[in-house]
């Protein structure tokens, strides 16, 4: 079963109402169902304003009431056409008979009570009610009226009564239990108290009276439909561009709409939170629209933020003064200054020295409030221990509301960000513990501007914005800082993306432009502004920048930078690097790095540690995530040592060979890194790793080419002194291979849990064979790739396409 409530815009005329009609038609189709109404658009306020004239003794009640029933008798002629519509103009003319006598009461003994204001304010949902139900019966529909009155009981606290839920639930259920009609009409808002006095339920009642039934029914659903299609992400009279939330939590619904959002008033949706029964607002106007769905929670899926509302006509008063500190009971007594004359207060802040207090309350009490508080303190302001009361009026209240925003770092910022940069001030700031909304105070006349600035930030896909710290401007760095200033543009065009490089660093200096450098001159800003290099400095600078979405890039090769990862990453800082020795450390380190990366949402992306700009990394996570086994691994990983071997070929000296993969970048700039094979081990480990298998870089075998002098060198120019001497040693390796017809390639093989690395004889039948320059080439034997291995080819060195993997791992991350 489920219960369908209709407010006053569905039911506000005849057209509407047929609309009503149909959608309650289709939806008793699959299940009986109960449709409970509002009072047609406006009647209550029409019926309620009539009671105050009267009570004043202004005869334009009669016009009123008068204009209300031909209204009404109008409605009944547009829906009924058959001989039953008499009848039921007939029974309308009863109601307001009825309605007149009591109200000439009110003008006689000019008194309207909250007794009798319930009696006057009923009329509205019951004359509705009648009107559809008969207009049902008459396209053949199988419908029954059931007058709310008899079935839910309340206590006489007139115009907001109390629910007797024991005798509630009784008739409710004895009374649906005998139903056998396809829909039951139900008047909404109006009750009875147990002596049969008519009460009402308060503002809301309609949606409580729905509630209320969806709860002692156990339904599997509650619709609201209303005039819009769901809960917005924003007020779309104000917001062109807000869209309808698909799902959202109930206590997110209820937080949007105390804040502004009209589509629910949270009290009265209390019934089916206990139930957890779902709510779904719909659009009587576009049924098929799929509106929004209101449940326990969202199952984690949910973006940080879910809507952003508003109250508008909000004055501020700030109480302020040396009296307040310390002193135990003080802000309880302000706050029963507004408390005990009924003036609600949509928001409080304080100091944490509680030197002040400020309030909002809305601001047609304003003048009440100031006199309260003028006549409460009157004796600490005479002392000046309280200052005089500061009122602010002509404000809003805007808020960002959403469960998860408590576990998303920066949300806070980038609101109050976005709102300070385009020039809307704000006046006070409130956020409870549960971080389930941020509440700002400005000024009335900011709101459009405020509610369209946010919803572009949060919810238009805005260009988000990456800020780099870029450490190492060489060859790569430098690479990289060039490819990022010759695609910016595109990038915020394209993609929606601003990268900006806050800070760079070469081996000396330092230099930090807040609003991001510019790359046309960031050389010369680094050589002249640039301060002294301190990466202690440097972390807590980006620390204390605390820019979103910041992004850590090491170029180097530098041991001491990569320990700094952690750091980082603890920060919320994601980490980018084509620097090998973290992920080639100890496995505890590396799987910490992994660790950190996850809890902290903290991306770290390492994809140049391995072929540099080739996909290979990632190629190797697919396959693993999609559930394949690595079971073998293959490659020439050192895009140095091939250029090196590639070219030494005839006469060639191995020595200057070895000086021209310097000067072209191919090479780290220690080349005994490559060399020696600690490059392709570290590189091969990564990937042993990625493969999700336990290994150290002491496990991997390495069968060195070097001779012992190049290997006992102490420094770069020692090592590159002993390569022109051992000419021999390295013609004779030469000459081996091509003897046998061979190339000499450096290969890097896993297999069974061991790894290796060393030169091998590779004949012209194998893949490697023809890898020519400083290509890498990665074979990958997996269950799936058993026979024939997914190949990866490319270029493997340089600084151009290094830079272009951090690039690549870069843009992956704004993208995210």
């Amino acid at each position: 079963m489920k219960i369908l409530k209709f407010g006053g815009t569905s039911v506000a005329n005849a057209a509407n109402i047929k609309q009503v009609i149909s959608i309650a038609k289709n939806s008793s189709k699959q299940a009986p169902i109960a449709v409970v109404v509002s009072a047609l658009g406006g009647v209550t306020d029409i019926l309620l304003q009539a009671g105050f004239r009267a009570e004043e003794k202004d005869n334009s009640y009669l016009t009123a009431i008068d204009t209300l029933e031909k209204r009404h008798i109008t409605t009944i002629k547009e829906l009924i056409i058959d001989s039953h519509q008499e009848e039921v103009i007939s029974e309308i003319n009863n109601y307001f008979n009825q309605l007149a006598s009591i109200l000439e009461g009110i003008y006689l003994i000019n008194e309207f009570s909250n007794k009798t204001k319930d009696k006057i304010a009923s009329f509205g949902e019951l004359l509705s009610s009648y009107i559809i139900a008969e207009a049902m019966k008459s396209q053949g529909v199988d419908a029954v009226r059931k007058n709310s009155q008899e079935l839910i009981i309340t206590d006489s606290n007139y115009t907001n009564a109390k629910v007797n839920y024991s005798l509630t639930e009784q008739n409710i259920e004895q009374f649906f239990t005998s139903n056998e009609s396809s829909i039951v009409v139900l008047p909404g808002f109006v009750a009875s108290t147990i002596n049969g006095e008519t009460s009402t339920l308060g503002r809301g009642g309609s949606d409580f009276t729905a509630s209320l039934l969806a709860k002692i029914l156990d339904v599997n659903e509650l619709e609201i439909w209303t005039d819009v299609s769901g809960m917005f992400t924003a007020n779309p009279k104000l917001v062109k561009q807000a869209k309808p939330i698909a799902h959202i939590s109930y206590q997110e619904a209820m937080e949007l709409s105390h804040f502004g959002a009209k589509v629910l008033f949270p009290p009265t949706i209390q019934p089916v939170l206990e139930k957890q029964i779902p709510i779904r607002i719909k659009n009587t106007f576009d049924p098929d629209s799929p509106g929004t769905l209101i449940t326990q929670n969202t199952n984690g899926k949910s973006s940080p933020a879910k809507g952003i509302s508003h109250i508008e006509n909000i004055a501020l008063l700030t109480l302020e003064g040396s009296g307040m500190i310390g002193i135990p009971g003080f802000t309880k007594r302000i706050l029963e200054v507004l408390s005990n004359a009924n003036i609600n207060v949509s928001l409080v802040t304080q100091a944490s020295s509680e030197h002040f207090l400020c309030m909002g309350i809305d601001s047609s009490n304003v003048t009440k409030a100031k006199q309260l508080f003028e006549d409460a303190f009157a004796y600490e302001m005479s002392q000046g221990i309280v200052e005089p009361l500061i009122v602010e009026d002509n404000l809003a209240i805007i808020a960002l509301v959403g469960d998860n925003m408590k576990s998303h770092q920066g949300i806070s910022g980038k609101m109050f960000s976005t709102l300070g940069s385009n020039n809307v001030n704000i006046r006070a700031i409130a956020q409870g513990a549960s971080e389930k909304n941020i509440t700002a105070v400005i000024e009335h006349k900011d709101i459009k501007k405020a509610l369209n600035t946010l919803h572009n930030a949060f919810f238009e896909g805005n260009i988000k914005q990456l800020n780099l710290f870029v450490v190492g401007v060489g060859n790569v760095g430098g690479k990289l800082l060039e490819q990022i200033h010759q695609q910016q543009n595109f990038l915020v065009d394209d993609q929606h993306l601003d990268v900006r490089v806050i800070a760079v660093t070469n081996s000396k200096k330092m230099y930090f432009n807040h609003d991001g450098i510019d790359l046309d001159h960031w050389k010369d800003e680094l050589i002249n502004k640039g301060e002294t290099l301190n990466m202690d400095a440097f972390l807590d600078k980006v620390k204390e920048l605390n820019y979103r979405n910041s992004i850590f890039v090491d170029n180097t090769a530098n041991a001491e930078i990569s320990t700094r990862y952690a750091d980082y990453l603890k920060s919320s800082i994601a980490v980018v690097t084509c620097n090998k020795i973290a992920c080639s450390s100890e496995y505890e380190k590396y799987q910490n790095l992994k660790y950190l990366s996850k809890k902290y949402s903290a991306p770290f992306k390492f994809e140049t540690n391995v072929g540099a700009g080739l996909p290979i990394i990632d190629t190797l996570k697919n396959l693993i995530l999609s559930g394949d086994k690595v079971t073998k691994i293959q490659a020439v990983l050192s895009g140095s040592l091939n250029f090196i071997f590639n070219n030494f070929v005839g006469d060639a000296s191995f020595y200057k060979i070895v000086k021209e993969a310097g000067a072209q970048g191919y090479t780290e700039p220690d080349p005994r890194i490559d060399l020696s094979g600690v490059d392709v081990m570290r590189k091969i480990l990564i990937l042993a790793r990625e493969s999700v298998n336990i290994l150290e870089l002491e496990d991997i075998e390495n069968d060195s080419f070097l001779p012992q002098a190049s290997v006992n060198a102490n420094s770069v120019d020692d090592f590159l002194s002993t390569l022109e001497p051992q000419s021999a040693h390295f013609n004779a390796i030469r000459d081996a291979a091509e003897e046998q017809g061979c190339r000499l390639k450096y290969v890097a093989e896993y297999d069974n849990g061991k790894a290796k690395v060393g030169l091998q004889h590779i004949p012209s039948d194998h893949p490697f064979y023809n890898l020519d320059g400083s290509d890498n080439i990665v074979l990958f034997f997996t269950e799936r790739y058993s026979e024939q291995p997914l190949i990866i080819k490319g270029a493997g060195a340089g600084a151009d396409v290094t830079a272009s993997g951090l690039f690549a791992d870069i843009i992956r991350i704004g993208n995210k």
